[in-house]
């Protein structure tokens, strides 16, 4: 029996094809579809699914204004451990997946310039998670810090990797991202 495998997932895209996909936001024509017979994949080629005409692959909602920005290459968004983290984390605040906006820089995707990262996601607060300041051109700012700017608040911070490692990072962290995100 065949059947036709469809997503706009670009992990799922890029480990079926070995070849490039540009995404055109003003085309509506679907980018690439996939077939299998069983459990075995026949050649992409054009077909069924569109690929997201969005500027920025993320996951969450951008409209609630809280935005976190991190570099995971290994992931798309986080490793597991640090996934679970996070979701304890932003609930300890009344947050939750759905509510916040997550994007990893490290998705090649996802333009690394502040200004559209402001442009499309608008942000009031934003959270640096090991993602250095100065890599986005924004002036250093310390860990556990945060920069007020005329249109969002940044805070920098550590990887949840590197506050695993360092329980006192992990401390300094809360006590500052609860003031944060309540202010």
């Amino acid at each position: 029996m065949e059947q036709n495998l469809t997503t706009d997932n670009p992990f799922a895209i890029q480990a079926l094809m070995s070849e490039t996909i540009f995404a055109i936001p003003e085309n509506n024509l679907p980018i690439v579809e996939t077939q299998s017979a069983g459990s075995s994949f026949s050649t992409p080629q054009q077909g069924h699914i569109k690929a997201a005409a969005e500027e920025f692959i993320y996951q969450g909602d951008k409209s609630t204004g809280v935005l976190f920005i991190l570099r995971y290459p290994n992931f798309p968004y986080f490793s597991p451990q640090a996934e679970e983290a996070f979701l304890k984390t932003i609930g300890a605040l009344n947050l939750n997946a759905e509510n916040v906006a997550v994007v990893n820089l490290a998705n090649a995707h996802n333009p690394n310039e502040w200004k559209r990262i402001m442009e499309f996601f608008q942000p009031k607060k934003i959270t640096l998670l090991g993602v250095e300041p100065t890599s986005l051109k924004l002036p250093e700012i310390g860990h556990n810090s945060y920069m007020r700017g005329k249109i969002a608040t940044v805070f920098n911070t550590f990887s949840f990797e590197e506050m695993f490692a360092d329980v006192q990072k992990k401390k300094l962290f809360w006590m500052e991202f609860k003031t944060f995100i309540q202010s």
